[in-house]
């Protein structure tokens, strides 16, 4: 929802209209990543506090500075915060702004895959491991290598690979690295480097990691989301195109990538045949939330598909202290996924 409207929301009446409410209000919470491990539910979300930094394009007010678990037992059951898993002062390369994480398991051992700032002003994605799923957890002395951007998503297919999906536009500086290498010339512009509107728009990035999940495997590569036609969308196609927040889930054997298109403020998807795609543009998942941003996860449970995802409400408008909820998520009978609207 646009911020120049949230001053006109009386939030008493949002929050009786809204589907669901926060999980904790304890802390402030974002950008969930939720998975099943043990047949129980664990939330991977980004810590919001109030850094007192003014708003700006980049999201230099997103400040975020370590990570705390939440858990359930299901997803109608209380969410507990596990407490603080991983701090910015514990990770040698990184300098602050621990965005949005997520994690995953193999083998008994749990990693958590998060961006953050290094010392040069870069954002970079670490991985840190745990034997427990809430950590705490120890990081890599060193981001991986070659890694770039935000949002690190990482999803485990059926044959047991796993693939990390990442990147984000404006202060996720994606569009920095149009060339395959960072360009800091004019740091202090989000909008440096963008394709025009007739343009194809810029592509997350996926690569396959390494059997021990540290690294990348391969070179990185663009997921392409195309139109019905097959054809790339543009970057004037600010309903529909790529700005932050990959995931992927897979359903009925097809791989649904989706993302947030940050400033229209919508969650949307695209459906491909394979880890890489190329995907094509499917619909929204959720209408805007209160809030600028949109960040989300889905996951299945007992036979049922959810929705993670975050406004803020709680915090009356305040756009960098969010707050983690969830809905259910149907996929109709042709394997479109039905549009939430998240106040009634």
């Amino acid at each position: 929802m646009p911020e120049d409207s949230i001053e006109h929301i009386d939030f008493d009446i949002l929050n009786s209209k809204a589907i669901s409410q926060p999980l904790v209000t304890n802390i402030y919470t974002a950008d969930p990543s939720a998975h099943v491990f043990n047949g129980k539910i664990y939330i991977y979300p980004s810590h919001d506090v109030d850094a007192g930094d003014a708003f700006d394009d980049l999201g230099s007010h997103f400040a975020m500075e370590d990570y705390h678990i939440l858990s359930m037992d299901s997803p109608t059951s209380p969410a507990v915060d596990n407490g603080v898993a991983l701090h910015v002062n514990d990770v040698a390369w990184a300098k602050k702004q621990m965005w949005a994480p997520d994690a995953n398991e193999k083998n008994g051992t749990y990693y958590l895959f998060f961006p953050a700032k290094d010392y040069e002003g870069i954002f970079r994605i670490g991985v840190a491991t745990s034997s427990s799923p809430v950590g705490p957890f120890t990081p890599q002395p060193q981001a991986i290598k070659n890694s770039f951007s935000i949002d690190p998503a990482v999803f485990k297919d059926t044959d047991g690979s796993y693939y990390m999906y990442f990147g984000g536009i404006w202060g996720g500086q994606l569009q920095r690295w149009r060339n395959g290498v960072f360009n800091a010339q004019q740091p202090e512009s989000p909008f440096a480097f963008l394709p025009n509107a007739n343009e194809p728009a810029l592509c997350a990035k996926v690569a396959k990691l390494t059997n021990n999940l540290l690294e990348f495997d391969e070179t990185p590569k663009d997921v392409l989301i195309v139109d019905e036609n097959g054809k790339p969308l543009l970057q004037g196609h600010t309903d529909k195109r790529f700005f932050e927040a990959s995931w992927v889930h897979k359903y009925n054997g097809k791989y649904y990538f989706s993302y947030s298109t940050g400033d229209t403020h919508f969650l949307c998807y695209a459906i491909g045949n394979n880890p890489y795609g190329p995907f094509t543009y499917g619909g929204k998942i959720l209408e805007p939330v209160v809030g600028w941003t949109s960040h989300h996860s889905i996951c299945e449970f007992n036979g049922k598909w959810y929705l993670f995802y975050h406004d803020s409400s709680l915090s009356k408008g305040v756009t960098h202290l969010r707050s983690v909820k969830l809905t259910e998520l149907i996929h109709d009978k042709n394997g479109k996924i039905v549009t939430i609207e998240p106040y009634k």
